[in-house]
């Protein structure tokens, strides 16, 4: 979906959230509906159909949001993106809080809760995501500000989730924590409304004195080019616009497949690490406060994973120059290692692996669609970065229905299909290596393909 700066009240990123809150609420409340009773048994045809709707929100939400920040903050889209999927990333983790907190024990309330909560949040917040050309020099402090809070809430979830775990916290104890929650997830509010009480001042005494400040000219963000401008998609090097490069356009380049392979390599290995992690650590004979401490901590990794490679990105894209696929090339490298070492299964190897693979996997989610719009540009950026966001479940099935099931079924030897040792699934670790590092081939690729269009063209936006 493309999302238009200006034009009638019925366009923009708004629209696209009111979309997302329909379908989610729709989806979840009809699942929850089911659940408890309250319409009757669905077939299962139609339960997966309700879970498509909900899910299908999800994209909406990520849409308005991760396009309407790259386009305000174009000169750091790293930073903005990685804030915006660490979020999502976090999200989880922060509704499991409020579950546990007043609803434990009544499992189908979680089910209303997805319902409410993001549609709620979204409708209340929607009309103040807006796609803002002012730009000013303090838009690197304000972010900075917003980095800072949001490790500040990750921190405070991991410890959070492994007080949880290891002690039993009475009621009192766990209300007093989520309301500390609530207290942090509410302080980015005052970065914005103090960076919007600043920026008024800043145009009154503009206003007042009739000349912006030189600083102001000398920092102020590159325009990208409009709409109107045409672009014939010749190669990568070309210095032409490629903001008007659609989703057919990108697809004709090598660089769209490039992409996309690196992100089946990456995303999908490391999605189906997540979604068998608890069964590794019950062969590896880990108990069922490790593994859920696991599972629970894997939001963690991946918020660190999406916030920091897209905060050190930017650092090393603005101070050095180095094009951006390269920490794809680097992190699919590390995951490699951090598939290697589950495959070994020597004693707490889950603890260093998903560690591992979870920052790896999180920072896909951050590089992919900031390098989309600095290759193919922001005009068609949300249908280009979602089309190749399609490789997370193409490269999840594979992996974890063709590769670690099929595996798992030929080596599980008792009566109830059940395997315990490294052999369970070592095989297929090491298959999910290989895969990694063949992504990480693939986007040295995709950066020495880019190296000279992100010197001529990107560095050249930014400065």
């Amino acid at each position: 979906m493309t999302l238009t700066r200006a034009g009638s009240s019925f366009s923009g990123p708004w629209v696209v959230h009111a979309v997302g809150a329909i379908q989610c609420f729709a989806g979840y409340f009809l699942m929850w509906a089911s659940v408890v009773g309250f319409i009757s048994k669905p077939p299962v045809w139609l339960m997966c159909s309700f879970m498509l709707l909900a899910a299908h929100a999800q994209t909406f939400f990520n849409t308005a949001n991760v396009v309407t920040g790259v386009r305000n903050f174009g000169r750091f889209g790293g930073t903005i993106v990685g804030i915006m999927k660490g979020f999502l990333g976090l999200s989880g983790a922060i509704l499991i809080q409020l579950y546990a907190t007043f609803f434990k024990g009544h499992p189908s309330t979680f089910i209303l809760i997805l319902a409410l909560t993001p549609t709620l949040v979204s409708l209340f917040l929607m009309h103040f995501i807006k796609i803002d050309d002012t730009r000013t020099v303090e838009d690197k402090r304000h972010l900075d500000s917003l980095s800072a809070i949001s490790l500040i809430i990750a921190a405070y979830l991991m410890i959070i989730i492994i007080f949880e775990n290891v002690f039993s916290l009475p009621s009192w104890a766990s209300i007093v924590m989520f309301i500390v929650l609530l207290l942090l997830l509410t302080s980015p509010l005052e970065i914005a409304i103090r960076a919007h009480r600043e920026d008024k001042q800043s145009a009154l005494q503009q206003l007042l004195t009739g000349e912006s400040s030189s600083a102001d000219k000398k920092n102020q963000y590159h325009e990208l080019p409009s709409d109107d401008e045409s672009c014939e998609v010749k190669d990568h090097e070309s210095l032409c616009s490629v903001e008007d490069m659609n989703i057919w356009q990108a697809m004709k380049t090598l660089n769209f497949w490039l992409l996309f392979i690196a992100m089946i390599c990456g995303m999908g290995s490391g999605l189906a690490t997540i979604n068998n992690i608890s069964q590794v650590g019950e062969s590896l004979g880990y108990s069922m406060v490790e593994r859920n401490s696991l599972v629970a901590l894997w939001s963690i990794w991946n918020f660190l994973g999406r916030f920091g490679a897209g905060y050190v990105s930017d650092v090393l894209l603005h101070k050095r120059g180095l094009a951006r696929p390269l920490f794809i090339a680097v992190t699919l490298g590390i995951m490699t290692l951090g598939h290697i070492v589950i495959a070994l299964g020597f004693p707490a190897n889950l603890y260093v692996g998903s560690i591992i693979v979870g920052v790896c996997y999180g920072s896909q989610w951050s590089l992919m669609p900031t390098i989309t719009s600095e290759i193919f540009g922001v005009g068609h950026m949300g249908t280009i970065f979602n089309t190749i966001a399609i490789a997370s479940p193409v490269g999840s099935y594979i992996f974890s229905v063709r590769v670690i099931g099929y595996l798992y079924d030929k080596v599980a030897t008792n009566e109830d299909n059940s395997c315990f040792g490294s052999r369970c699934f070592m095989l297929s670790f090491l298959i999910m290596a290989s895969v990694a590092f063949l992504g990480c081939v693939v986007a040295f690729v995709l950066f020495f393909r880019t190296k000279r269009f992100y010197q001529s063209v990107v560095l050249r936006r930014l400065r």
